[in-house]
């Protein structure tokens, strides 16, 4: 019997800017266009201010590298079209970007020292968690008007002693069952990009970053964590050019900004990706698997919360499945949030799961979304196939294959045209899409490339995962770190 393939090149996505026109390029947008929020007139921000927590001398590396930001920066890339150079902060985004010391929160040498001299790596992890926080409490406290954005300034030495320790909140027993899962929890590994679910090094140890976000949080204090690889010109780091692309965007949406956004569906559509990461509750004195949802909005509004808890069993893997009323209570929420973030219901909602959904999750998804004129529950998941073509090149990004009319497989990175290379080192790994009968294959495709250009933490005109899974494992780190409390929603805190 004869094997039918049939090719089907799904385009990617125009985005809107604050200007007329649509483009392709992110970069190239934002320079004729300016960010989308532009159309909000007077309701956006007419300048930006930027703090600063750190040593002396980190504080002062990004300082110079934010004002050198402001300025035209000339790259250095010989692929011009991908790697552009970068015009400056208020050329690139029509508002000015303002430091000031009062919003420097400078950690002595002292206090480092003393930190740096605990007797273990843990409690030098915790002391230096502790200066910063200090800092992020002073600036949040601040009696006239706070910064919109910290940068949290982290000289080698904080990174080398702190970057990653043991997590001693997990009891002996449960260690050793992360011990004993598979070595390879992401679905989603295939050397092409980050894993985007839960690794054993995330339960078993806690992680500096993810910590100081945690903390941020507690405080609705949007940060941006700086390096010497951001702030310096080093042999073994990014053009400058591109650094500041980067940086900048997601500086901008961190201080309340929109840099693009799709454009509009004729329905409009809440995105949602559901995954599970290990928190340790302290009331239960164990580990459990935490439900978390990410959903989208359209316009590009982008949430986090946290669903329900699901006891840990011995022979559960990575098959995690939600009980009935358990996925109907995070059904419920999920539309909750999204009506209390854009005033309206939607007209349908995506959600998407590396892992497949039970008769128990579809039949408590479909309860709480029953008012929901279109709902689709997605499977995104790991796939052997691979697809080779004729010539130097790759398949194209956004390449769907459906064989037999059945299995499809797409290509979320690949060959761009646009810029005529392929941006990855490695052969481009292919995802498999399934859906509830009837579903409409292409559309799901389409909505997957789409969300694969809304990660406002690059300025790359390529795309990788869908945003709506792309940072599930740092939003579960996250969480995680912030405890069993309920975490604030607003996705500015978690990138």
């Amino acid at each position: 019997m004869a094997t039918k393939i049939n090719i089907i090149e799904i385009e990617d996505p125009q985005l809107e800017f604050g200007g007329v026109g649509e483009f392709f390029d992110p970069k190239e947008g934002l320079k004729q266009g300016g960010p989308f929020d532009l159309r909000f007139g007077n309701a956006r921000r007419a300048s930006i201010n930027i703090g600063f927590i750190g040593h002396e001398e980190s504080i002062q590396k990004a300082l110079n590298w934010l004002t050198r930001c402001k300025d035209e920066i000339v790259t250095k890339m010989p692929n011009t079209v991908q790697y552009p150079s970068y015009p400056g902060f208020k050329q690139v985004f029509r508002t000015d970007i303002n430091f000031n010391t009062k919003w420097n929160y400078v950690i002595s040498d002292e206090s480092f020292k003393n930190a740096f001299s605990k007797k273990n790596d843990i409690d030098i992890f915790k002391s230096v968690l502790g200066l910063f926080e200090a800092g992020i409490e002073t600036l949040n406290n601040l009696d006239s008007f706070r910064p919109d954005t910290v940068i949290c300034c982290l000289q080698d030495e904080v990174v080398d002693k702190c970057w990653s320790v043991q997590n001693t909140k997990i009891n002996k027993k449960d260690r050793e069952k992360v011990k004993n899962m598979s070595t390879q929890l992401s679905l989603f590994d295939d050397n092409q990009f980050e894993p985007i679910e839960e690794q054993q090094e995330d339960i078993l140890h806690r992680d500096f970053r993810r910590a100081l976000k945690a903390i941020a949080m507690k405080y609705s204090l949007p940060i941006q964590i700086g390096r010497d690889t951001l702030f310096l010109d080093l042999n073994n780091n990014q053009d400058a050019a591109i650094r500041a692309w980067n940086s900048s965007v997601a500086l901008y949406y961190k201080s309340g900004g929109m840099p693009w956004r799709l454009r509009p569906d004729a329905i409009e559509t809440c995105y949602v990706g559901l995954s599970f990461h290990h928190l340790y509750t302290t009331h239960e004195k164990h580990l459990v698997r935490s439900c978390i949802a990410q959903a989208f909005s359209s316009d590009g509004e982008g949430f986090a919360i946290r669903g329900a808890n699901v006891q840990w069993d011995d022979n559960q893997g990575k098959d995690v499945h939600l009980t009935e009323k358990q996925a109907i209570l995070v059904g419920e929420k999920i539309i909750d949030e999204y009506k209390r973030r854009t005033g309206s219901t939607p007209l349908r909602v995506v959600l998407h799961k590396t892992t497949y959904f039970n008769d128990e999750e579809k039949a408590g998804l479909h309860y709480a979304l029953n008012n929901i004129p279109v709902v689709e529950l997605v499977n995104l998941a790991l796939t052997d196939f691979r697809l080779v073509r004729f010539g130097d090149y790759p398949p194209k990004r956004g390449t769907l294959c459906i064989v037999n009319d059945q299995a499809a497989y797409l290509f979320t990175s690949g060959f761009m045209p646009s810029i005529k290379t392929y941006p990855g080192p490695h052969i481009p790994v292919p995802i498999q899409i399934k859906a509830e009968d009837g579903a409409d294959i292409t559309r799901i495709a389409s909505d997957v490339i789409a969300l694969s250009r809304m990660n406002w933490n690059t300025a790359s005109i390529t795309g990788g995962h869908p945003v709506t899974l792309s940072f599930s494992r740092m939003v579960g780190g996250i969480m995680a770190e912030y405890g069993d409390k309920e975490p604030p929603s607003s996705f500015r805190y978690y990138l």
